[in-house]
């Protein structure tokens, strides 16, 4: 999940897995799988470094989580 800024300056997080495509329109036009769409202030260059950083965050966690288990 990543916080993305609706145009009216709202945060709002949205699945990331479920982000279909991103548009520049000048807008950031985020699309989602079911076609539903947001208008965001982030470029799409901020948003697939959030993702980047989301999934990488959670690899880390992840990690961290099977060492523990093969040390106990």
């Amino acid at each position: 999940m990543i916080k993305l800024t609706k145009l009216s300056n709202e945060q709002f997080v949205i699945n990331d897995a479920q982000i279909e495509c991103i548009e520049s329109i000048p807008d950031t036009k985020v699309i989602m799988m079911n076609r539903e769409f947001f208008l965001v202030r982030e470029t799409p260059d901020e948003i697939i470094d959030r993702i980047i950083n989301f999934k990488a965050r959670i690899n880390y966690e992840s990690n961290k989580m099977t060492s523990v288990k093969k040390n106990d």
